[in-house]
C-alpha cells in the first residue's frame, strides 16, 4: 500500500506578486521571527499531522483564528497559535 499523505497541506502557496503586503508590513517582523522560533522549539511537532497519526516536524506558527494584523489582540495570543509543517 502506498504511504498516506497528510491532507491538511494548503492547495496554493502564496508567491511574490500575489497582491498581499510584505510579511513585515503584516506584522511578521523581527519580534515575530524570534517568537515563532521559540514557539516551534516548545512545540516541535505538527498538530495536524499528529491528529492524523503522523510525526512530522513543525515549521510554521499558524493563527487558529485568523487575525487582521499585528494590531489585532489575538495576534500575540499564544492560545491562538498552533505549530504546523
Amino acid at each position: 500500500m502506498p504511504p498516506r499523505i497528510p491532507t491538511h497541506r494548503p492547495a496554493r502557496i502564496p508567491f511574490k506578486g500575489d497582491g498581499r503586503p510584505s510579511s513585515c508590513a503584516r506584522g511578521y517582523g523581527y519580534a515575530w521571527q524570534r517568537y515563532s522560533k521559540r514557539y516551534l522549539n516548545e512545540h516541535p511537532l505538527c498538530v495536524e499531522c499528529k491528529r492524523e497519526g503522523y510525526t512530522l516536524a513543525s515549521t510554521d506558527v499558524d493563527h487558529i483564528e485568523p487575525v487582521s494584523g499585528a494590531d489585532d489582540p489575538r495576534f500575540w495570543d499564544e492560545a491562538n497559535h498552533q505549530a504546523l509543517c
